[in-house]
C-alpha cells in the first residue's frame, strides 16, 4: 500500500505535449519510473482520454498564450505540492519558403516552442530550484543544430532552445537543477507517418523511398527513431544519476552530424 509519505516523497513531473508521440511516450516512461506526471495540451476531448486513460493530471492550456502558461505551472503545483521536472516538447510544424510564410504562424510557432519553454521555466523555477534535483528538459530537434529549407520558424525556435538550455543550466546549478537538450533526428510520431504520406503524393513515389531517399538520406543509420528511443534518453537526464550533466546537447541523430 502507498502511504501519504511516499507519495509527498515522489517526484512529479509537467510534459508538455504529452497526450501524443513523443511527450506520450516520456510522459508513460517518467511514470514507470515512479514519478507523479501531469501532461500538458490543448484541452480537446481525445487529449483528455490519453490522460485519463493513462492516470496523468491533465492540464488543458494554449501555450502560445502567457497566462496559460503561468496557470499550467500553478494547476500541478496546486494539485501535487511540488514540481520537480518540466519537459517542454510541445511544438508543431509548418513547411513553406520563407518569402511565403505565414506570420502569424511564425509567431505562434516561436512562441509555443521557446516563448513558452521559457516562460514555464520562469513560472516553475522557485520549484524546481526548491527540489534540490530539479530537471529542465528541453526536446529540441536536429533542426536544432543544423537548417533544411522550408523551416524557417521551426529552425529558428529549436535553434533559440538551445541557447535557452544552456542559460537554464547556468542559472541553475548552485541549486542543483540541470537542464537539458534532447536533439532527435525524425522520430515515428502521428506528425511525421503524416508527413511522409503527404510527401509520397506530392512527389509521386512510396512512402517507404520517402524514409529512405528524403527523411533520412543524411542519416548514417537507415531507421526511423520510436518515441520510446527519446523517452529512454530523457528518463535518464531526469534521474539522480544524471546530476552532473546540465547544459547538454544531447544528439540522438542516427549519425546525421557525423559527417
Amino acid at each position: 500500500m502507498t502511504t501519504d509519505r511516499q507519495i509527498s516523497d515522489q517526484r512529479v513531473a509537467l510534459v508538455t505535449g504529452g497526450t501524443s508521440g513523443i511527450g506520450l511516450a516520456i510522459a508513460q516512461r517518467l511514470r514507470d519510473d515512479g514519478l507523479r506526471v501531469a501532461v500538458l495540451d490543448l484541452d480537446r476531448e481525445e487529449a483528455r482520454a490519453v490522460a485519463n486513460d493513462a492516470a496523468f493530471l491533465f492540464v488543458g492550456a494554449d501555450l502560445s498564450r502567457r497566462a496559460d502558461c503561468r496557470a499550467a505551472v500553478d494547476a500541478v503545483t496546486g494539485a501535487f505540492g511540488r514540481l520537480d521536472v518540466l519537459v517542454n516538447n510541445a511544438g508543431f510544424q509548418h513547411i513553406d519558403p520563407i518569402v511565403d510564410f505565414p506570420e502569424d504562424t511564425w509567431d505562434a510557432m516561436l512562441h509555443v516552442m521557446l516563448t513558452a519553454p521559457f516562460l514555464l521555466s520562469k513560472y516553475a523555477w522557485a520549484h524546481l530550484a526548491a527540489s534540490g534535483q530539479g530537471r529542465i528538459v528541453n526536446v529540441a530537434s536536429i533542426h536544432a543544430q543544423v537548417a533544411s529549407p522550408f523551416k524557417s520558424a521551426y529552425i529558428s525556435a529549436k535553434h533559440g532552445l538551445i541557447g535557452l538550455t544552456r542559460t537554464q543550466a547556468l542559472e541553475g546549478a548552485d541549486a542543483g537543477l540541470t537542464a537539458n537538450a534532447i536533439c532527435p533526428a525524425y522520430v515515428r510520431t502521428p506528425l511525421v507517418t503524416r508527413q511522409i504520406a503527404d510527401q509520397a503524393r506530392t512527389r509521386g513515389i512510396s512512402e517507404a523511398d520517402v524514409e529512405q531517399q528524403v527523411m533520412l538520406e543524411p542519416a548514417a543509420i537507415k531507421r526511423l527513431l520510436d518515441p520510446v528511443d527519446v523517452a529512454a534518453l530523457a528518463s535518464y537526464v531526469v534521474s539522480p544519476a544524471a546530476w552532473g550533466m546540465t547544459g547538454a546537447v544531447l544528439d540522438l541523430d542516427l549519425g546525421w552530424t557525423a559527417r
